[in-house]
């Protein structure tokens, strides 16, 4: 590491530690030539995820968008706002994990419904209603068989 004092790019870690959150590592770093001490960070370099839209134009993965969603969904539910956090860091981190860079908004969907089911079945079906955009009563009926039938 170069040492903003004097140039010199050879530096010893005196000292490492994580931050608080685990994802930046803080080094205090000495420079051999001058004896200066000066402080550096070291994360992971992450490349944003791309969402690619029904429409085909693509977007930035906003984690913002699915916490947005899923507290109209769950309006007036038992479901307090850090399980809805929960459910968009666990999102996130899957598709980050599949280390792909984009990301049909269908996928997005069917993972926010998916866990959606396993909570609340009322919040389910209001985010399936919008998300698969139901014309009609019909559309909800069956949804409702197509739940109680996988009970």
């Amino acid at each position: 590491m170069k040492c903003p004092f004097c140039g010199n790019t050879d530096s010893k870690v005196v000292d490492s530690r994580p931050t608080e959150e685990g994802t930046i590592i803080r080094r205090r770093r000495e420079c051999p030539s001058c004896k200066k001490r000066f402080t550096t960070y070291e994360r992971v370099d992450e490349l944003p995820l791309t969402v690619i839209k029904k429409s085909g134009m693509r977007e930035v993965f906003d984690p913002h968008k699915i916490i947005n969603g899923l507290i109209k969904a769950c309006e007036k539910r038992p479901i307090s706002i850090d399980d809805l956090q929960n459910i968009a860091n666990d999102i996130e981190k899957e598709l980050k994990n599949t280390m792909e860079q984009e990301i049909e908004s269908r996928r997005i969907g069917e993972m926010v419904m998916d866990r959606l089911k396993e909570m609340d079945e009322v919040a389910y079906v209001r985010f399936a209603s919008v998300y698969r955009q139901f014309k009609d009563i019909d559309s909800y009926i069956e949804e409702i068989k197509k739940l109680k039938n996988n009970k």
